[in-house]
């Protein structure tokens, strides 16, 4: 049941990975009330905290919005999946679990576009004060934050070789990714303990339900953000059937996402007047870069038969192996089914000219179609490989002001000739990797996209066969100055007072790397930024309410 007020200091729309930390953070004055408002239920599915279970919460309504992109036509028309999570913990409830950080050059150059206090050095105070790495606090790492960092519990012979054969073909084997230059080849680490997922309604909240100034609703369906006398005052909600107003006395802070909030600020006539004015919204603040700029690591799954050495494919394929696997996660929360999705990466430079490392490797000791898909049933490994930096740009669009009507997607994956041209390379590259010594006791048969891709034509055409997301948009409320931002530094939209975005939607330009765990860093710099700028501030027992949270 939600809690009897409909007046509350904070409301907070979505609890993925930054709902749940400022929920945390602004609850922590015991003197507000804050409201967390999500669209899907609580996290009580078993196959949330298993890691392979990631494979039964994509696509399953229960935990994902289950959206579609608009047909691609980079992509030859196909449209794709789009997941992102509708229950508590959000998309860190169904993702790959990776923690990575990008490069500190991604944040230098969003602070060098004019967003002061966005560069490295700003930012790596937040990702520590939130983390709690494995190896304890350093100079990188955090050990005392409530997201929880832990190396993988596996061990695969193909995987072994093919970091092998990398660093034979000048990607180096390194020990960290997440020390401002991720160039190299490692096993990523984890957002798991003991080989239970680690989602962010673990990590934020299932320590705090004590406190009573903080209510967590389920199935609040968030309508519209409405405005009184230009200010963001209040949230049209639909929950078990019914409409409610509920009030907010300071701020209103969206984090839905980067498909979320945007869509919610174009239902409440915020956004690209041609848009609201052609589906007979009423503009009530024009904003032209809401839902513009979407940007997403576009993935190619090269797909490599093996002989000789084992693989998913094989022990997943038999009742024994499958057997085998439950009994190991049973007793001992190893083994196949505490894998991450990925479990080896790389970063690497696709060509000489690249001022730093532009791809991304996810590399699995499996094979299949796409998610979903049994696994094939010849042993196999996949090198899937990402362009870090898309220059395409895409867009999310509201069809109608129905919450169930899902948005248009419309990504334009390779729309930019020069993301052609990186995707090409990257095939390239990939295939020198595994014609390397380290791999030949394998004998590497490419299976998709095949050997009889050779040409530039034919490269830059089977990325648009073989490409598919690898769910990180970013970028449709983009953080910056000017006509097309939404938000500026202090994460404020555009002239409204009262409403702040913080998630991956405010990114100008995408990270190099997974986006989850940058998500929180907006978090906790959004965090601090409310918290500075609370009045009135007061002082109980010796504590500054209202100060920043360290």
């Amino acid at each position: 049941m939600p809690h009897p007020l409909d007046h509350y200091d904070y409301l907070i729309v979505g609890a993925g990975p930054a709902g749940c930390l400022l929920a945390n953070r602004l609850s922590a004055d015991p003197s507000v009330q804050v409201l967390l408002l999500e669209a899907g239920g609580r996290d009580n599915y078993p196959w949330i905290h298993i890691p392979v279970g990631y494979l039964y919460c994509i696509g399953n309504p229960r935990t994902d919005w289950c959206y579609d992109t608009a047909p691609e036509p980079g992509l030859n028309g196909r449209a794709l999946k789009y997941p992102r999570g509708r229950v508590l913990g959000g998309s860190s409830s169904i993702n790959g679990m990776i923690y990575m950080r990008g490069q500190a050059r991604d944040y230098d150059g969003w602070a060098a576009a004019g967003n002061a206090g966005w560069a490295w050095q700003d930012v790596l105070p937040l990702f520590k004060r939130t983390e709690n790495h494995f190896a304890g606090s350093s100079a990188l790492h955090g050990g005392d934050g409530e997201w929880r960092v832990e190396r993988q519990r596996l061990s695969w012979d193909v995987l072994e070789a093919f970091r092998q054969a990398a660093g034979q073909s000048g990607i180096a084997s390194i020990e960290d990714f997440n020390a401002g230059d991720n160039e190299g080849c490692s096993y990523f680490q984890v957002n798991q303990r003991r080989g239970v997922r680690w989602n962010a309604a673990k990590a934020f909240l299932r320590d705090i339900r004590q406190r009573a100034n903080l209510h967590v609703l389920t199935g609040a369906e968030v309508q519209r953000v409405v405005l009184a006398e230009g200010r963001a005052s209040a949230l049209q909600v639909r929950w078990q059937g019914h409409e409610n107003l509920i009030q907010a006395r300071r701020e209103i802070v969206l984090c839905a996402g980067a498909i979320g909030t945007p869509a919610l600020l174009q239902r409440s006539g915020i956004g690209a007047r041609p848009l609201l004015e052609r589906l007979g919204v009423g503009v009530q603040h024009e904003l032209a870069g809401v839902g513009a700029n979407l940007q997403d690591h576009l993935q190619l799954r090269l797909i490599y038969k093996v002989s000789g050495v084992s693989t998913l494919n094989q022990i997943a394929g038999s009742l024994r192996g499958k057997l085998g696997m439950g009994l190991e996660y049973l007793f001992k929360r190893s083994g196949p089914l505490a894998m991450a999705p990925s479990q080896l990466g790389a970063f690497a430079r696709s060509s000489a000219t690249q001022p730093s490392a532009n791809l991304q490797y996810h590399v699995q000791p499996l094979s299949l179609e796409r998610f979903g898909e049994p696994l094939h049933a010849f042993p196999a490994f996949t090198a899937s490989v990402c362009n870090l930096r898309p220059h395409s740009r895409g867009r999310v669009e509201i069809r109608s002001l129905d919450v169930a009507d899902a948005p248009l997607i419309q990504p334009n994956y390779l729309s930019d000739p020069r993301d052609l041209q990186v995707a090409a390379d990257a095939i390239r590259l990939t295939r020198r990797i595994v014609a390397a010594p380290a791999l030949a006791a394998f004998k590497p048969e490419e299976y998709k996209p095949g050997p009889s891709y050779q040409s530039e034509e034919d490269l830059q055409r089977a990325a648009g066969e073989i490409g598919t997301t690898i769910f990180h948009p970013v970028g449709t409320c983009k953080m910056g100055q000017g006509a097309d931002a939404v938000v500026d530094a202090q994460l404020r939209v555009q002239g409204i007072p009262g409403l702040r975005i913080a998630d991956a939607s405010i990114m100008p330009s995408i990270v190099s790397g997974n986006t989850c765990s940058p998500v929180l860093m907006i978090a906790e710099k959004a965090a601090e930024l409310i918290l500075a700028s609370a009045q009135p501030r007061r002082s109980v027992a010796g504590v500054t309410l209202g100060a920043p949270v360290s």
